[in-house]
């Protein structure tokens, strides 16, 4: 599912300047960056479809470095345009970035925001997103990136909303998309913004897959356990403490239950989950808060007791920790952020196995600060089909 604005005002009415048109799309390239989320912009916008429907976009490959450039397999790219092209597109895209610990190139990022100054719309796929960031682009508006990646993104910009449970986040001028497949999503939401339901479809057609996904990132994350765990003496006691989450219990409660010394019960652990196992608790407790704050009524002490928090202190600590905002303040952003017909209670969400746990190695959700402002202008869909997940943020129309 998708976070789709409606949208910011003045991002209604910026006009390009300059040189820029509206139907030509910049490609921004880096070296290192994986093949597949560069080569998604490159075969939505820059092959000739109108035999099938589908306006013609101008494609403009640019370098945003010296070459050639690296990707996947050790294979090396020329582009054939460099930053100084960018000052014609009407939309430049940066399909992906070759490391999330590394800043990008200054000369690039002064492009982007000199772009994004003169209309332009800029658009981040997957971890594209921390080059938007880096140029300050997502300050103080929602955004989403690889779910692996989110809370690296949400720790190293506090000013980005960030949401990693969406495929992707339209805010009007800048947009963004979640990970890999996901930068298909975004491409087809542009090209239906530009030209209609018709032309996505056509597109979509071409291309073998869905003009519309729905749900979002948050299939991916809800996962307990890798599945080669199943097999294992310890799967019993993992799935006891998840049914039992409501219960005051920790690791040694879950050594022993192994019939394991806590010290042997922690490295087998890690080595099948990658986590350790506290950590997986405490988050296995803050997602069912979470979804006790989002379903019910519960204050948030009684949450708190419901999660097996030994007092309210306790959940307020660990949850802005991991979601880097207090209980109250998230459940207020996400009913500001919801239509209230659109609020359905969980009829499951008072026991123990309402929640759907987290894989160990996924890392927290990441939400606004405190004093983020909802996002009160975007459109909304309709309600979502019965059983498909509800996640906070609005989407786009069906």
């Amino acid at each position: 599912m998708s976070h789709d604005s409606a949208a910011a005002p003045e991002a209604a009415t910026r006009k390009l300047s300059g040189r820029r048109r509206k139907e030509i799309v910049a490609v921004l390239l880096f070296s290192g960056g994986p093949i597949f989320e560069s080569s998604i912009p490159l075969s939505v916008f820059g092959i000739d479809r109108q035999d099938a429907g589908v306006p013609r976009y101008r494609l403009l490959v640019c370098a945003g470095e010296e070459g050639p450039l690296r990707t996947t397999g050790g294979l090396e790219l020329t582009a054939p345009q460099g930053l100084e092209a960018i000052s014609r597109a009407g939309t430049v895209v940066v399909p992906a970035w070759r490391s999330i610990t590394s800043p990008p190139p200054e000369e690039a990022l002064d492009a982007l925001r000199r772009a994004h100054e003169e209309g332009a719309r800029i658009v981040g796929l997957c971890t594209g997103a921390f080059v938007l960031a880096a140029a300050g682009l997502l300050d103080g508006r929602p955004a989403t990136t690889h779910w692996m990646y989110a809370p690296t993104l949400a720790k190293r910009y506090p000013s980005v909303h960030v949401d990693p449970r969406e495929l992707f986040v339209d805010d009007g001028d800048v947009l963004t998309s979640a990970g890999t497949a996901a930068g298909i999503d975004l491409c087809l939401h542009i090209v239906r913004t530009d030209h209609g339901n018709e032309a996505a479809g056509a597109l979509a057609r071409r291309l073998v897959v869905p003009p519309r996904r729905t749900g979002g990132q948050e299939r991916y994350l809800d996962r307990s356990l890798p599945e080669e765990i199943g097999a294992d003496p310890l799967a019993e006691v993992v799935a006891w403490a998840l049914e039992h989450l409501h219960e005051q219990f920790d690791v040694e409660t879950l050594a022993a239950r192994a019939y394991m010394s806590r010290r042997t019960f922690d490295r087998r652990f890690r080595s099948l989950t990658g986590s350790a196992p506290l950590q997986w608790l405490i988050t296995q407790r803050v997602l069912q808060a979470q979804r006790l704050l989002e379903t019910s009524d519960y204050s948030v002490d009684e949450v708190a007791g419901r999660c097996g928090f030994r007092s309210p202190v306790a959940l307020r600590g660990h949850f802005r920790r991991q979601l880097g905002s207090s209980p109250a303040a998230y459940r207020g952003a996400y009913r500001a952020r919801r239509p209230q017909g659109d609020r359905q209670p969980d009829p499951d969400a008072a026991t123990a196995g309402a929640v759907r746990p987290l894989h160990p190695s996924d890392p927290p959700t990441a939400l606004p600060p405190e004093n983020a402002v909802p996002f009160q202008t975007r459109r909304t869909a309709p309600p979502m089909p019965a059983g498909a997940a509800s996640v906070p943020g609005q989407r786009s129309a069906p």
